[in-house]
């Protein structure tokens, strides 16, 4: 499980560029960011170094932002990783609400999922292993 920082964000010219400025001010380093916009806010997802950090200084200036735990688990990158993947979720019955990928290195990408169901759970991180999965944690994506 990692920690994801959700920020709503009005949709306004250099919104988005203040907000990362707020990052760098807070000395934390972005993995990924994706955003889903609608006309008048984006919703911004970002996986960092420091969510902790991240989550105050952008609170600090005002920016409306949440932590969110989310599950990360690292798949072979390869035709088929992802579907496998899904697969083990759905026989372990998790709903995924939506999800991403933020890295990939090599032979290996990295998925993040904001499950609901027993994600977190010991016979899940075991389930996942034993079909060739790894599940991540906040200290593993350094």
């Amino acid at each position: 499980m990692i920690k994801q920082i959700t920020v709503f964000l009005e949709n306004t010219e250099g919104r988005l560029a203040a907000l990362t400025h707020t990052l760098r001010r807070a000395n934390v380093n972005m993995y990924a960011l994706t955003i889903a916009e609608t006309s008048d806010y984006g919703l911004v997802r970002i996986i960092c170094d420091d969510p902790d950090a991240a989550l105050e200084a952008l609170r600090a200036e005002d920016f409306r932002a949440t932590q969110t735990n989310v599950s990360a688990i690292e798949v072979p990158n390869r035709p088929g990783g992802l579907a496998e993947l899904l697969d083990t979720l759905a026989s372990l019955n998790m709903n995924i609400e939506y999800g991403y990928c933020f890295s990939s290195k090599g032979d290996k990408a990295v998925d993040v999922f904001k499950i609901s169901g027993h994600a977190h759970t010991a016979e899940a991180t075991f389930k996942l292993e034993e079909a060739g999965f790894k599940p991540l944690r906040q200290e593993d994506l350094a």
